[in-house]
């Protein structure tokens, strides 16, 4: 007999204790307008950096294809003085040959240099949306929880 009681005794505890924690249950899984609104913001964040990342995707793009146009033209510009030298020219059109050919070189250090840049742009976007990724679901994970 003192078993049952007992059992029904912890029965009813149960039950009054679930009956008072489910009001408070059923709001654990809603998110509030604050922060529905803040993950929102987060979002666009996101989508924002994304868009920031395809363009230096597409400066970088842009910057190979510069580099390489350039190569080709100080390339044609080496055989031209080449040519010149054999066929014997005149000084003043080998000497412009010759400032062509510097002005390539330094179009082409110009050139790497931005490409660098903009890699190193590109990285720390990169990272910047790693870390906004992260911080964002950990947002969404506390906006459950509360």
């Amino acid at each position: 007999m003192s078993t049952q009681k007992t059992l029904l005794t912890l029965g009813l505890l149960a039950a009054a204790l679930s009956a008072v924690a489910a009001p408070e249950s059923a709001l654990a899984g809603r998110i509030t307008q604050a922060e529905r609104a803040e993950l929102r913001h987060d979002r666009r964040e996101l989508h924002r950096d994304k868009r920031e990342i395809r363009q230096d995707r597409r400066e970088v793009h842009q910057d190979r294809r510069e580099l390489r146009a350039d190569r080709k033209e100080l390339i044609n510009d080496r055989r031209e003085l080449r040519r010149d030298i054999r066929k014997g020219a005149s000084k003043s059109e080998i000497a412009q040959d010759m400032r062509e050919i510097r002005a390539d070189r330094k179009e082409l250090a110009q050139d790497k240099l931005e490409l660098a840049k903009d890699r190193r742009e590109l990285k720390g976007d990169r990272r910047e949306l790693r870390r906004e990724r992260r911080e964002y679901r950990q947002d969404w994970k506390d906006a459950l929880k509360n």
